[in-house]
């Protein structure tokens, strides 16, 4: 699985633009993560809101239309031979032509936010012939909703997490807070000790 935190992070917009097509289109990369890591870096305040969701959304789409494309020109055949190359069997494409078939267009619509049949709705679609102005319209639909929500997780998640991580450096200073006295009240008793030692001692001499 590929890791793309580095390269959102390196190539910003144009690295989430792409790697969300590619998701989208059946090549093994984790789409949801990447909208989530980009909803993370909106809070953390190194990307807009707004241009996540435009890069996103637009990303979606071109990728579904991509497969729908491919599907359309060349057909179940095609699918069925080359489609082990980006991990699509003939026994998930046939669940996934069914699942289209008896559902038509909300059948893609749904297909947006279920994992491991997302990518497989565009080619379907066209090689079943779903007209490419509802499958268009359903995709758009789901992209809009879709990218939203994976974005606005991955948002709250940096949320959460940060206002966690004030809390432990809270802690921190007052368990550095707590050692600070610990360690004078160590250092008085380690001398008051040495102190009173001494002075027994030279009492002891004096006395003799």
């Amino acid at each position: 699985m590929l890791d793309a935190a580095p390269l959102i992070v390196h190539w910003g917009y144009w690295a989430v633009f792409g790697l969300v097509i590619l998701g989208n289109i059946g090549f093994p990369v984790p789409e949801e993560g990447i909208l989530v890591f980009a909803g993370y870096l909106v809070w953390a305040g190194k990307f807009r809101l707004f241009h996540v969701l435009v890069v996103g959304v637009a990303a979606a789409v071109i990728g579904d239309n991509l497969g729908y494309w491919f599907g359309r020109h060349y057909g179940q055949a095609a699918i069925r031979r080359f489609g082990h190359k980006i991990f699509i069997t003939e026994t998930r494409f046939d669940k996934a032509r069914q699942f289209v078939d008896r559902y038509g267009s909300y059948g893609v619509f749904v297909a947006r936010f279920i994992p491991g049949l997302r990518f497989m709705a565009g080619p379907v679609a066209g090689s079943t012939g779903l007209p490419f102005l509802r499958f268009f319209s359903v995709n758009f639909l789901g992209g809009l909703i879709y990218v939203p929500l994976s974005v606005g997780a991955g948002y709250f998640l940096g949320k959460s997490l940060g206002a966690a991580l004030r809390q432990i450096e809270g802690m921190i200073g007052k368990v550095e807070y707590l050692a600070l006295i610990l360690l004078v009240f160590a250092a008085v008793v380690i001398i008051s000790w040495r102190a009173l030692s001494s002075r027994k001692a030279e009492e002891g001499r004096s006395e003799s």
